[in-house]
């Protein structure tokens, strides 16, 4: 269990950096990490035109949805198979 990731942990990254993906790139989830981190940074670029902001509140929504599958164990292991503890 060396490589055992903590839920509190992978939680809390959801929770406050959830928009970037870093929660994901905590538990291995690259791909899923990568676009949420590209669809929030298109979005911070497109807030100009005001469409950004639709953009960045719906990744939130999916970040903070996955912080709470996690915290309530929907969400049990990382990427390799391991379970957070």
């Amino acid at each position: 269990m060396e490589n055992s990731k903590q839920k509190i942990v992978a939680g809390l990254l959801g929770i406050f950096l959830g928009a970037y993906g870093a929660h994901n790139f905590y538990l291995g989830y690259t791909k899923k990490a990568i676009i949420q981190l590209v669809c929030t940074l298109v979005g911070l670029v497109l807030s100009i035109l005001f469409i950004g902001v639709f953009v960045v509140l719906g990744i939130s929504i999916w970040a903070l949805v996955e912080a709470i599958m996690i915290f309530t164990g929907k969400i049990a292991t990382d990427a390799n198979g391991n379970p957070l503890v």
